[in-house]
């Protein structure tokens, strides 16, 4: 049907209204949720959007390096033009885009078409994406991960309440971030592109869970993006120092209630903080068990999965060699509740007590944050943190959540990639693991410890 005149210029008058009265950069995310940027010194390919290196990130743009990163272009061939320069650099660096919430599909093309790569990828708080991707004899190659990008808004109302450390969390600003690291990465393209296809996994849980900004912590839920191929979204609402009864008050459970799909997931994860609850109502088999129930009921009425996961054990060995239970009844409610309400387990709880005793009592150091003095910048005393892992420790737990994963049949095994079964009596030696650090780190133990 054809627009009357009038019409038409009654709709552009209100269309620019609607311009006067947003900010540029929430117009700019309105609109646009797919990209694609062309890296190097050479012409940018058809279709490509070329990055100078003097694209520093701005909210006015929208893109660039970001976070004093320093990169080198390089130019091989002016023929080809996708793969024939890239950006490199001795030091981690950051690209970041502006983009609203949602699970983005990031496809990157890496290499040197005249020597060899090897590249790491983590994106936001430091959720390793890529692990050591090489390539070798002038190849390069095309890989694809998915990241979640959240906003601290709930369209139902209200906002998560975000704890003061959580302000300027790269998980929580209006940016997709991506920061690239190892002995030679070599990053040529980058496309990114909105998915609503995608299963969802969120995470309920303490700092045991969350994406820790800072090295040495970490966490397995930080771990756990590198085993899945596109098909699983990973979207992290733990945080450092909470229990059931804080993660509901701060609206993170509404959060979720109101994006989560029918065949998504959530994993919850809490007993750490729960356990220092002291009111007359509290207590493993009381406001702990009722509050998981609850979670379990407003899950289901999404038709949604919940999944429940008993709590890590704290670095703490007998005479024996044994690890002792520090939880008290805390992992046994979770366990009943799951049976009770007929909700798959992955008992974590038993699984890094096996863990750490395949390590032994000093062994097991090398999971954790037990660090010397200065082993860190501004790291001025020593670090022995019986409760928190290091890179090492929470790899090897997101191990067991992928375990847990497959003996429980989930759907969403059908996307693990890169994972042959683990046993935690058997880990991975720790001398061997190595990943580049981040460029941000801290001495300040998470909240909850």
């Amino acid at each position: 049907m054809m627009i009357k005149p009038t019409y038409r210029v009654l709709l552009s008058f209100f269309c620019s209204l609607l311009c006067l009265a947003l900010p540029a950069e929430l117009l700019a995310q309105a609109a646009k949720t797919s990209f694609k940027f062309d890296f190097g010194s050479g012409k940018a390919a058809l279709g490509y959007q070329k990055v100078n290196l003097n694209d520093t990130f701005n909210d006015a743009k929208g893109y660039g390096f970001d976070f004093g990163s320093k990169v080198i272009a390089v130019i091989l061939d002016n023929k080809k033009l996708l793969t024939s320069d890239f950006v490199t650099s001795n030091k981690p660096f950051y690209f970041s885009v502006n983009v609203p919430e949602g699970n983005y599909k990031v496809t990157l093309t890496l290499g040197d078409i005249h020597g060899s790569s090897n590249t790491t990828v983590r994106a936001e708080s430091r959720r390793l994406m890529l692990e050591k991707v090489k390539t070798d004899n002038g190849a390069t190659k095309k890989v694809s991960f998915i990241v979640n990008i959240r906003k601290p808004d709930i369209s139902t109302g209200g906002k998560i309440a975000l704890k003061p450390r959580e302000f300027g969390k790269y998980d929580w600003d209006n940016k997709l971030s991506l920061e690239f690291s190892d002995t030679r990465p070599c990053v040529d393209a980058i496309e990114i592109e909105k998915v609503d296809d995608q299963v969802t996994v969120y995470l309920a849980g303490n700092s045991t869970v969350v994406d820790q900004d800072d090295e040495p912590w970490c966490s397995w839920g930080q771990m756990i993006t590198r085993f899945f191929k596109p098909g699983v979204a990973i979207a992290n609402y733990a945080e450092s120092g909470l229990s059931l009864g804080s993660f509901l008050n701060s609206h993170r459970l509404d959060k979720i209630l109101s994006i989560i799909k029918p065949n998504d997931y959530l994993f919850i994860e809490f007993g750490h903080n729960d356990q220092k609850e002291k009111g007359p109502e509290d207590g493993a088999y009381k406001s702990y068990t009722d509050r998981f129930k609850l979670f379990i009921s407003k899950i289901r009425t999404k038709n949604a999965i919940p999944v429940i996961v008993t709590s890590t054990s704290r670095r703490a060995f007998n005479d024996s060699g044994k690890v002792v239970n520090t939880l008290g009844d805390y992992p046994d409610a979770a366990r009943k509740i799951a049976k009770e309400q007929n909700v798959p387990l992955i008992d974590l709880n038993v699984m890094t007590a096996k863990f750490y005793e395949a390590l032994g009592d000093e062994g097991s150091k090398k999971a954790f944050v037990w660090y010397p003095a200065n082993s860190f910048p501004n790291q001025s005393k020593a670090l022995a943190d019986n409760t928190h892992f290091n890179s090492y420790g929470a790899y090897e737990i997101a191990k067991c959540i992928i375990e847990g994963i497959r003996s429980n049949h989930l759907n969403m095994e059908r996307y693990i990639i890169d994972a042959s079964p683990f046993d935690p009596s058997h880990p991975d030696p720790a001398d061997t693991f190595s990943l580049p650090a981040s460029p941000k780190n801290s001495a300040i133990k998470p909240d909850g410890n």
